[in-house]
């Protein structure tokens, strides 16, 4: 058998085409024959070459999904101009206004509907964002004043979940309205913590992004 001499390539052409049958068909109807067909010129052999199984394409589809959001996070993590809460705030701002969302909102359907891959991210923003990411934020912030908190673990996977999951009209389905409302809260909870990272800009811009999804679902 000739060696796949680019072998990182057929990786991203499997999860790619793994990630739109998830998202399209849900997790647990979807084949790894489905996976092949997809993939048009791959064997089955060039699959299990790279991964043992499906569980294991959901993991890598969940760690590429998410290793851009880590690397920007990464970014404000280790900026030293900023103290723990203008990071925060800057965080939910990048999040929101990075180049893209308009493209992810317009064709990404209810991630509700696919609980594997709800859990797989939710399990990765518990177990790695809040704790590699915010938490350290949090503790920069009791450091330099800018956050009063005895529990910044708990603070920190509060926030991210709030945040990823909860205001995430691609979870709930939610209208701009309700995005509108739930933002709302969520700046109010921030404020009850003393910390000030939400502002009208970004509320605009959910409300944006609820609408693009909502026409296009």
């Amino acid at each position: 058998m000739a060696r796949n001499r680019h072998p990182e390539e057929t990786v991203n052409r499997i999860l790619d085409v793994s990630l739109r049958l998830f998202l399209e068909k849900g997790y647990e109807y979807t084949s790894l024959q489905d996976i092949i067909d997809g993939l048009g010129n791959l064997s089955k052999g060039a699959i299990y070459h790279h991964f043992k199984s499906k569980e294991e394409i959901l993991e890598a589809v969940t760690d590429k999904l998410m290793g851009s959001s880590n690397r920007m996070l990464a970014a404000i993590r280790d900026r030293k101009d900023l103290n723990g809460q203008e990071k925060l705030k800057t965080i939910f701002r990048e999040s929101l206004m990075r180049p893209g969302q308009e493209e992810l909102f317009a064709v990404a359907p209810d991630i509700g509907k696919n609980p594997k891959l709800l859990f797989s991210i939710l399990r990765d923003t518990a177990d790695v964002v809040a704790p590699q990411y915010i938490l350290p934020i949090m503790e920069e912030g009791i450091r330099d004043g800018s956050i009063v908190t005895d529990y910044p673990a708990e603070l920190a996977e509060l926030v991210i979940l709030v945040a990823n999951v909860w205001m995430n009209p691609m979870v709930f389905e939610d209208s701009p309205e309700s995005s509108r409302r739930k933002f709302l809260l969520f700046a109010q909870m921030m404020e009850g913590f003393g910390l000030d990272v939400i502002d009208g800009e970004m509320l605009a811009r959910l409300e944006e992004l609820a609408g693009i999804y909502q026409r296009n679902k």
